[in-house]
């Protein structure tokens, strides 16, 4: 039987790395067997020493995709994907004004049981190498939101500090578990995950919400 498998989206320190490698390991520790799908990207720029070329995206985006798939079938209950191809596809149309990865990624985006979009409210931070800055992240965040809406494929966003995060996410995925792994938080529907707020598409109050700053006039 596949796992259930959750991507987690965003731009360069937007907190994918963080957030999968707690999330992966308090599945472990809750006896949900997990494994963590590294960011291809990342590992390919670190092994070159360069960022790579315009013409390299493309293998790139579908190592990432069949490292997923191959995790996948691994025998473990869940994967947590630091990234999909759908990132490398966002960075090729930001970088290199190449929108041709677009289709595949989302083609394979689609089957993803769960897909946590990082919010931009940690601090960008430099490596030294490899990030560009944090206009970047703000650009790469937006043509993730631009082509989830579009092809319909549903998302959650994560805000917060690092431990606000991991209770989010552990919350969604015991629900595609059918067993809570956290309290259950009054805010959400019943049985669903998701936010009661009638206001949820709005940024602000999904800001609000998710950094755990609710207010009666964010319901």
């Amino acid at each position: 039987m596949a796992a259930i498998t959750v991507a987690l989206l965003g731009g360069e320190s937007s907190g994918k790395t963080t957030l999968g490698l707690a999330l992966s390991h308090q599945l472990n520790a809750l006896g949900v067997s997990a494994t963590l799908v590294p960011e291809h990207l990342r590992a390919w720029c670190e092994r070159k020493g360069r960022a790579p070329l315009a013409h390299e995206q493309a293998a790139i985006a579908a190592e990432q995709a069949g490292e997923i798939n191959a995790a996948a079938q691994s025998g473990v209950q869940v994967v947590v994907a630091d990234t999909t191809a759908l990132v490398v596809a966002a960075y090729s149309e930001c970088v290199f004004n190449d929108r041709s990865l677009l289709p595949a990624s989302l083609n394979a985006q689609r089957p993803l049981h769960l897909t946590l979009l990082m919010g931009l409210d940690l601090p960008w931070q430099a490596d030294g190498f490899f990030r560009e800055g944090p206009g970047m992240r703000a650009d790469i965040d937006a043509v993730l939101r631009r082509e989830l809406q579009a092809a319909g494929v549903p998302f959650q966003t994560v805000y917060g500090a690092a431990e606000a995060r991991l209770q989010h996410a552990l919350r969604a995925v015991g629900v595609l578990l059918g067993r809570p792994l956290v309290a259950v938080d009054p805010l959400l529907e019943a049985g669903t995950g998701r936010w009661t707020c009638e206001n949820c598409s709005d940024p602000d109050c999904e800001r609000r919400l998710f950094s755990g700053l609710v207010n009666s006039r964010s319901r």
